[in-house]
């Protein structure tokens, strides 16, 4: 009886030693997270990306954003946009990169005196003005997830002015802000929020300047790249954020278990499962959805 309630004690150490252990070592300061909810007016499932044609498979390292020069050749980085005499490219060690014949130029590292983490994407507008998205201020590219895991807003938009060299906090705490886009107009900017599967309008006209509201929100997936269509509508390209252990975002000490383990993370993470893109008109309705939902040719 004596042994067996020392081994009961021993166990029970151990354990509590385990999940001390567990708590202290964890990179993350957390929330819960209730993921969202697919809108029930969406398009049925489809494999019409099963059908797309792949350029440089095998070639290119987990390309993220592409352009196409004024010669005709696809490029492919992190995020970027084309203008005259070179691209504009985020990088997610070095900032807001400008990339031409004569090398680079490093045009933001730094915003408010703080190192850019994760520089994410970035747009153009006809004034020059460049608005790029900083994914996360506390977390970088190699370990995004645990800004998932965190379900804290650490993200940004931020404008730079190269004509002023002035760089201005747009938005701030946003939930891993991704993909950035001008509408036709350019009268407002869409910007996507990873983890909330959501994306946000921000106003740029002069009758509601400076206002937010949401573009769309229950997406099926969550938002990536965004980029305009020449009919005004959006392509949204989204992707499986999680397995199907949707309850770990629900309880804090199976997040701190997971953020302490590289290989749990990996097991969680559900991007490379299946892939989708859906096209939105400028009034935040999905018009068009493609997907290849078994990932059997492609995945995001």
């Amino acid at each position: 009886m004596a042994l067996r309630k020392a081994f009961l004690c021993f166990l029970l150490a151990g354990f509590l030693a385990f999940t001390i252990q567990i708590f202290f070592s964890s990179p993350i300061s957390l929330d819960t997270l209730e993921l969202p909810t697919a809108s029930p007016f969406l398009l049925p499932i489809n494999n019409q990306l099963q059908k797309v044609i792949k350029l440089g498979e095998g070639l290119l390292k987990d390309p993220d954003d592409v352009c196409v020069d004024e010669e005709g050749t696809l490029i492919q980085q992190l995020g970027m946009v084309g203008l005259e005499g070179g691209l504009i490219v985020c990088d997610s060690e070095k900032g807001l990169l400008k990339v031409g014949e004569d090398g680079v130029t490093v045009l933001v590292s730094h915003v408010n005196g703080s190192k850019l983490r994760f520089a994410d994407d970035v747009i153009e507008a006809s004034d020059g003005g460049l608005y790029f998205s900083v994914a996360s201020t506390k977390f970088e590219l190699h370990n995004w997830y645990l800004d998932v895991l965190e379900a804290k807003p650490h993200g940004q938009l931020i404008k730079y002015d190269p004509s002023s060299n002035e760089t201005s906090v747009v938005l701030d705490k946003l939930a891993f802000a991704n993909g950035v886009a001008l509408s036709k107009e350019e009268d407002y900017l869409v910007i996507c929020e990873t983890w909330t599967y959501r994306c946000l309008k921000y106003w740029l006209n002069r009758v509601k300047k400076g206002e937010t509201e949401i573009f769309i929100e229950n997406l099926p997936g969550a938002p990536d790249n965004i980029n305009l269509a020449p009919d005004g509508s959006f392509w949204i390209a989204l992707f499986q954020l999680t397995s199907d252990g949707r309850f770990v975002h629900t309880s804090k000490v199976f997040k701190h278990l997971v953020a302490s383990s590289p290989r749990l993370i990996k097991l969680m993470n559900g991007v490379y499962r299946k892939a989708m893109v859906v096209n939105v008109a400028a009034d935040g309705k999905i018009i068009r959805k493609f997907d290849d939902p078994n990932g059997k040719v492609i995945t995001l």
